[in-house]
């Protein structure tokens, strides 16, 4: 059964807008057309993709299928065309890298910039997102790979461990908590919080902590940005968990106290992810070869295997 690319930018059209009119507008057909190449489709299929409903068309079981189908394959004619566009241009790929703040200020650049003076002619598009967009970047084919920190929301991802992270705790100088070695999270629950913007993992990690102790997480101020956060706390604004690597390195640039962070949870894995495919491109294989090189001089695998 063959298909053609109009017919399937239609469906996604008519389940992205809700209804066939707007669908039609947007894919530049007259709705007589555009109703005539739904109808048609849904006879070779065999199948109703969308329920007519007074208000417009409301999407069926077979329907979802379809579209996840079509982002697909608009996903792979989009590496395809990119790929083939960067060669007449001289340059030998793009790759497309999704991660999370974290995962970026605490171990990302230095593998990142090996990687670019190894392969000077590849370019690197980077996106700095929360850890569940990031998962949903690679699922629907806007990265190439992703970096993030677990759960995994995502089943079409494939995805293995990477490296692991230590979270710290910064506060004034001259704070209650600045002459402490280390902190237990529950401790910080009695103070503001500067923290990161709603959706980032740490953020929501410690929401659901302090529910578990029958507490409130006392987030005075939410901003995008471990700078942001750093000269917060450094005004007196509140107390922040960041990486550890991060909190150091701010520690020398404004007025605050580095504490170790005493729980279990304060390690924490990145995980990288790509979409579950038999075969990687080998220009993701290449990268993900790199990233995983200290692994595999250890004797580990870079080979990325499907989450159960």
């Amino acid at each position: 059964m063959r298909f053609d690319l109009l017919s399937l930018n239609l469906v996604l059209a008519i389940a992205e807008t809700g209804s066939l009119t707007r669908a039609a507008e947007r894919e530049h057909l007259a709705l007589a057309a555009a109703s005539k190449r739904l109808s048609d489709l849904e006879a070779r299929l065999g199948v109703v993709l969308f329920e007519r409903r007074a208000r417009g068309v409301e999407i069926t079981d077979a329907g979802r299928a379809l579209v996840r189908h079509i982002r697909a394959l608009n996903a792979s004619l989009h590496a395809l065309e990119s790929e083939v566009v960067e060669y007449a241009r001289g340059l030998k790929g793009h790759l497309r890298l999704a991660a999370n703040a974290s995962a970026i200020a605490e171990c990302l650049p230095p593998p990142l910039a090996a990687f670019t003076r190894a392969h000077p002619l590849i370019r690197i598009s980077l996106e700095d997102m929360t850890s569940a967009e990031v998962q949903a970047a690679v699922a629907e084919g806007h990265a190439d790979v992703g970096i993030f920190v677990p759960p995994v929301l995502e089943p079409q991802l494939a995805t293995r461990p990477w490296r692991r992270g230590t979270l710290a705790v910064i506060v004034p100088a001259g704070h209650a908590l600045a002459d402490e070695p280390s902190v237990r999270f529950e401790a910080l629950l009695d103070y503001d919080l500067v923290g990161l913007h709603v959706g980032a993992a740490v953020q929501e990690f410690m929401r659901e902590q302090a529910t578990e102790r029958g507490r409130t997480l006392n987030t005075r101020l939410q901003v995008h940005g471990f700078d942001a956060i750093a000269q917060l706390v450094g005004a007196g604004l509140g107390v922040a968990i960041l990486p550890a690597v991060v909190a150091e390195r701010f520690s020398q640039l404004f007025d605050l106290q580095v504490l170790r962070l005493d729980e279990p949870w304060a390690e924490r894995e990145y995980q990288i992810a790509v979409r579950k495919q038999e075969r990687l491109p080998t220009l993701v294989q290449r990268f993900i070869d790199s990233l995983a090189a200290p692994l595999q001089a250890a004797g580990a695998s870079s080979t990325l295997i499907p989450t159960p």
